[in-house]
């Protein structure tokens, strides 16, 4: 799938050196063809590594995309430039006018608050709710599915007796459901928190369907309202050397970290990881873009039912 970005977005060359179909605008006017309109609220910190994440996960189907970044305006990120969020990044007042095809919520770095004390959470609740009306389908990563699990369905996180770091085996239910059409019976993600679920709370609750999950990490893959609502408690979009990154930042902040499990061959940091989940992170973006956003969303947007 061509994915169409701003061209002068800093990572649309790291995209092109990888052999990954990006389309500048020039080119994506002149075809005759409706592309679905993704929105992406990017609440982590070094926001340029995640768009290039998620841009390369969002590359892998023949659907034409095109990406619309927008963040928050009650917090000012102290990690990406000033320059470079305004030349690529809106604000939800200059979008919240029209439809879109789907939106995606990141995870973000506050998960020992009390959601109700994040400095954006009004902000962040005031979109979910927008969400409902004018958007096909929204996918909701780590704290960002926690998030929306606990705004949306009244389910809330749990402090964890030590963190999730690592790359952990799920195991795939429900096989036939769309969103994991194409897995292997298990399959690996990265993790990377210190929160889980109520995971009493989401088998209770009759709108979620868990359709992958594991004994150690707890729910991963939660569908709600039939796929209005996408929630992954995991980070299959990460690079390789993301929990690398990770690891050594704590190790600097002086926090003793253990290693992240299943990471380092032969639990050497010294030796680089080899990444194992990118064949299934890229199937479930494309499910969710093919099955829950193109099969449903109209060739009008506007024409989506208030």
């Amino acid at each position: 799938m061509p994915i169409k970005i701003d061209n002068d977005l800093p990572v649309k060359k790291i995209l092109e050196k990888e052999n990954i179909f990006v389309m500048d605008e020039n080119r994506a006017v002149s075809q005759d063809i409706r592309p679905l309109d993704i929105l992406i609220l990017n609440l982590m910190p070094l926001k340029e590594d995640t768009e290039l994440q998620l841009l390369r996960s969002l590359s892998n189907t023949p659907l034409q995309v095109n990406i619309s970044f927008i963040r928050t305006m009650s917090y000012e990120s102290k990690h990406t430039s000033k320059s470079h969020l305004e030349r690529f990044y809106t604000d939800f007042s200059k979008v919240r006018h029209r439809k879109w095809d789907g939106l995606i919520i990141t995870g973000a770095p506050v998960e020992f608050m009390d959601f109700e004390d994040v400095e954006y959470w009004s902000e962040l609740t005031e979109i979910m709710d927008w969400s409902e009306k004018h958007v096909t389908s929204t996918f909701h990563i780590c704290w960002g599915a926690q998030a929306g699990l606990y705004y949306r369905y009244g389910v809330n996180k749990i402090l964890l007796p030590k963190k999730l770091s690592g790359i952990y085996r799920q195991i795939t239910k429900h096989k036939k459901t769309e969103l994991v059409r194409g897995f292997d019976d298990t399959f690996l993600v990265p993790i990377s928190r210190n929160t889980g679920c109520d995971e009493a709370a989401i088998k209770k609750n009759k709108r979620l369907s868990v359709v992958a999950y594991s004994e150690e990490t707890g729910s991963c893959l939660i569908i709600g309202d039939e796929g209005k609502n996408i929630f992954v408690t995991a980070h299959p979009e990460y690079d390789t050397v993301t929990l690398d990154k990770e690891y050594h930042r704590d190790i600097d902040r002086g926090l003793n970290p253990e290693l992240p499990v299943n990471y380092y061959p032969d639990d050497d940091p010294s030796k680089k990881p080899v990444k194992s989940w990118r064949c299934h992170a890229n199937t479930l973006y494309a499910n969710w873009l093919n099955y829950y956003v193109y099969q449903i969303t109209p060739y009008i947007l506007e024409e989506v039912d208030d």
